[in-house]
Formats: C-alpha cells, structure tokens, sequence
C-alpha cells in the first residue's frame, strides 16, 4: 500500500538533506513504526508521503493503484489524500464547531460518498471505538482519550489504503495511551488497511509489526 524510493528532502539552508535515498514499503494490511531521534526528519516524512510537502526528489506510491504523489499536482494530490490516507495526530485536530458524528463524517464528505451511507458508516465507527451514543456531543465535552477515538474513528470512516498517524497517544496518560493504542491496532487491522505509525514510545514500537529507525544517516 506504500512504497517509497530513493526519497531525498532538503530544507531551505541547511547543509545536508534532512533525509536521503530513503528506501521502504509497508505492505497491505502491514503496520509499521517509524522510531527516531527528535529533528531527523519523522514528521517531514510523513508530511511528504501524504503529499503535504514535497519531497525534493524519489518517489511515494500509494494505493493500490500506486500512483506516485510527488509527481501529481496540487489537485491530485488533494484528491489522493482524501481517500486513500487517513490521519490520526497527537494533538487530535477534532473541529470544535462540529458534532462528534460530524467530525467522523468529514472525509465522507470529502471523498464524494453518497450521504446516504454516511449514518450507517458514522455509526459503524462510533461502535468501534467505544463511543455508540456520542454522536450528538461537542467535542468540549470529551476527554482525551475520547478525543483521540473520535480521531480515529474519523481516519477509519472512508476505509482508506494507509493511515498516517503521528504520535497517537502522545497527549495521553499511560493507561489512557494503552486503551487508545489497543484501539487503533485492533481496528486498523480489522479493515486490513497499512499503517505507518511514528512514535517515540517503545511500547507503541513493540505492539507494531515491525520497527524502522530514522537516523541522521538514513534508515535502519
């Protein structure tokens, strides 16, 4: 579900690419953790596999129909991104002004689906994750870790190729962050859909499939 070759980014002034000739998959149905150390360049590498920066050079293929986001346009790239990435991130990014339900339902709308199954699918997700009757609520009135299951929920809904999540239980307390994590892995496995998850948690790292090492030098 993703492949990405010979990946190279450099940012403005810097002496040395962030990173480069970066060479990696994750298969379908595959989860994998991105591990490092703070500034080599994690969250630059899953801005650019989801197209929200652009790499200076390589190629990312995505989906089944591994179609190349770093060559697509703006447009394409937008398109792309709604469905066949969902997002999971530490700081939730649920809109305040919507509705649990509607904030799930978000890439629904994105990705054209007929509104007609956006209840069924909404609902669907809301029993997954623990929180069947929390549709009507405002996200005010959610913990964290309710939040970060309306996130989830939400990244799930439009039954993409990858998920992308960065830090997922990184604004959570130890036990919050095991039932979230527990969560995420159980569901994401469930609709066979790859993930690339990025932690600086060891335990995160262990209950993936397999670990990748960003270092200064590439990756291990």
């Amino acid at each position: 579900m993703l492949t990405v070759t010979d990946l190279a980014k450099r940012h403005r002034r810097a002496r040395r690419p962030l990173f480069s000739a970066l060479d990696f998959s994750v298969a379908a149905g595959e989860i994998v953790a991105l591990v490092g150390e703070s500034g080599v360049g994690k969250s630059t590498l899953l801005n650019c596999i989801a197209g929200l920066e652009t790499a200076d050079s390589g190629s990312i293929a995505i989906g089944p129909q591994a179609l190349d986001i770093v060559r697509l346009d703006e447009s394409a790239r937008a398109a792309l991104r709604a469905r066949s990435i969902g997002f999971v991130f530490q700081a939730f990014h649920v809109l305040p002004t919507l509705t649990v339900a509607q904030n799930i339902g978000v890439p629904l709308l994105l990705c054209g689906i007929p509104t007609s199954e956006h209840p069924a699918r909404t609902q669907a997700l809301l029993d997954g994750v623990g929180l069947a009757g929390f549709g009507p609520r405002w996200p005010a009135s959610l913990s964290g870790g309710e939040l970060q299951r309306v996130a989830i929920a939400r990244a799930l809904v439009h039954r993409p190729a990858l998920i992308l999540a960065d830090e997922p239980t990184g604004n959570l307390d130890p036990r919050t962050a095991d039932e979230v994590l527990a969560l995420l892995l159980e569901r994401v496995r469930e609709q066979q859909t790859s993930a690339l998850v990025v932690t600086h948690s060891q335990h995160v790292a262990q209950c993936c499939d397999r670990t990748l090492t960003l270092t200064p030098d590439g990756l291990r």
